[in-house]
C-alpha cells in the first residue's frame, strides 16, 4: 500500500479487541477498561425526546454544513457562561464527533511536511490523523506529574511548526492541566504566531468548579485559540457523533470546505439530542460528574493494593488512571497477560507514544468511567495477582 493510510498504525482499540478472540469469559466476566466511551444509552428523557424528533421531516434531511444554528447558539451561550468570556454563534461549528473536529482543524492549518507539537503520551487518533495528513508529529514528552512544559515546547518550535495541541482533562493520563500552564502555552503560541488547539472533550468531568482556564477572556482569543469539544461523554451520544469547534469565523469558513467534502452535515438526530441535553440535562450531568468523582476517589482509596506490588499511579482524573507497572516486560505483553490471567482488558502505554519510545513500555491506561466503585476493588485485586 502506498496511500496515506499506510503512513500510520492500525487502530489501537481494534488491536486490543483482537486479544479477546477465542477467549471464554463465562466463568468470570471480563472487566473492560480499554475505552472511555459510555456503554450505557442516553438517559430516558433524552431517548424519549429523540424518539419524538425522529418523526420530524428535517431530521432526515441535509442540514447546514456547520451545524444547526440553535445548537451553535446554545453552545456559544453555554461556553460564554462557563469560561466567563465571549463566544458568538458565528464562532461555533458542529462536527460529526470530536475526531472529525480535530481532522478539520489540521486540514486548515497544515501542508505536507509541516509540524504539530503533541504532548506524549498522546491521544492516538490525533497522531494517526497527523500521519495520514503528511504532518510531522513533534513529540513533547510529559514525565513526573504528566504535565507538559511550555519552555520545552518553545525549544521544539521550528519554522514548520503550525500548532500546539493540548488535551485537558487529558486522555490518556487523566490529569487536569493547571490554568497557569494552559495560559503559558497560549502566550507561547500567540507570540510565535501558532495555533493552540485545546481538546476539552472531558471538560464536563473536570474536578475544578469555575472556569478551567481564562483563555476566552483574552483579547482576540480567536486569533490563537481553537477549542474542540464533544457531546458524546456528556450525554452518552457516542454513536450519534456530535462534536464541536470554537474558533474564528475565518477559520470556520475553511473548515466548512472540509466538512462539506466529508460528511456534508452532522447527524440531525444527534444535533437535536445535543441541543435538548444542553437545555434540559444540567442537573442530570451534575450527578454524572459526581459519580465520576466517586470512581476517581475509589482509584485513590484502593490503589494501595497495586502499590504494594510495585505499581505507581502517574495520572488520574476525568475518565482515566495512568499507571506504571513494575515488571520487566513490555506494557503490550503485560496487557495481553492481563487478558489471559486476570480477565482484564486495558490499553498499554506503547499505544500512546511514538514507535520506539521506551517510556510507554512501562505504562498502562485504565478507563474507569464504565465500571462501578465496587468493580474497581475487584479490578485491582485481579491485577495484583498477575506477576512475572
Amino acid at each position: 500500500m502506498t496511500g496515506r493510510t499506510a503512513q500510520t498504525f492500525a487502530p489501537p482499540v481494534v488491536e486490543a479487541y483482537s486479544w479477546l478472540e477465542g477467549k471464554d469469559f463465562s466463568q468470570r466476566a471480563l472487566i473492560n477498561v480499554s475505552q472511555a466511551a459510555p456503554v450505557a444509552p442516553p438517559p430516558a428523557p433524552l431517548r424519549a425526546h429523540m424518539a419524538k424528533v425522529i418523526e420530524e421531516v428535517d431530521t432526515h434531511l441535509y442540514g447546514a454544513v456547520l451545524g444547526l444554528e440553535p445548537l451553535r447558539a446554545k453552545l456559544a451561550h453555554h461556553s460564554s457562561a462557563l469560561y466567563q468570556g465571549q463566544v458568538t454563534t458565528e464562532q461555533v461549528a458542529i462536527t460529526s464527533g470530536c475526531n472529525q473536529a480535530f481532522s478539520a482543524v489540521v486540514a486548515t492549518l497544515c501542508r505536507d511536511g509541516d509540524e504539530v507539537i503533541l504532548p506524549t503520551p498522546f491521544y492516538f487518533n490525533h497522531k494517526m490523523w497527523l500521519d495520514m495528513s503528511g504532518v510531522r508529529c513533534c513529540a513533547l514528552p510529559c514525565q513526573g506529574d504528566m504535565i507538559p512544559d511550555p519552555a520545552e515546547a518553545a525549544r521544539r518550535i521550528t519554522e514548520r511548526t503550525k500548532a500546539i495541541v493540548l488535551v485537558t482533562p487529558n486522555n490518556p493520563c487523566g490529569v487536569e492541566y493547571p490554568a497557569d500552564v494552559i495560559q503559558a502555552f497560549y502566550d507561547l503560541a500567540k507570540s510565535r504566531g501558532l495555533a493552540l488547539i485545546i481538546d476539552e472533550t472531558y471538560r464536563d468531568f473536570h474536578s475544578q468548579s469555575g472556569p478551567p482556564h481564562r483563555l476566552f477572556e483574552q483579547e482576540n482569543w480567536q486569533d490563537t485559540l481553537i477549542q474542540l469539544y464533544s457531546f458524546s461523554k456528556a450525554y452518552r451520544l457516542t454513536g450519534h457523533r456530535v462534536g464541536a469547534i470554537v474558533t474564528c469565523e475565518t477559520r470556520l469558513a475553511e473548515i466548512e470546505k472540509f466538512l462539506d467534502a466529508v460528511t456534508i452535515c452532522p447527524s440531525q438526530l444527534g444535533q437535536k439530542a445535543a441541543l435538548w441535553g444542553l437545555q434540559n440535562l444540567g442537573d442530570w450531568l451534575a450527578k454524572e460528574r459526581l459519580e465520576i468523582f466517586a470512581r476517581r476517589q475509589a482509584i485513590v482509596d484502593h490503589f494501595p493494593t497495586l502499590a504494594a506490588k510495585g505499581w505507581r499511579l502517574l495520572g488520574l482524573g476525568a475518565y482515566f488512571a495512568y499507571l506504571e507497572h513494575p515488571f520487566d516486560v513490555s506494557a503490550t505483553e503485560l496487557a495481553k497477560q492481563l487478558v489471559e490471567e486476570a480477565d482484564v482488558l486495558a490499553l498499554p502505554g506503547s499505544m500512546f507514544v511514538p514507535e520506539g519510545d521506551d517510556y510507554g513500555r512501562r505504562q498502562l491506561r485504565i478507563a474507569f468511567a464504565n465500571i462501578s466503585t465496587e468493580m474497581i476493588v475487584v479490578l485491582f485485586d485481579r491485577m495484583a495477582q498477575v506477576s512475572q
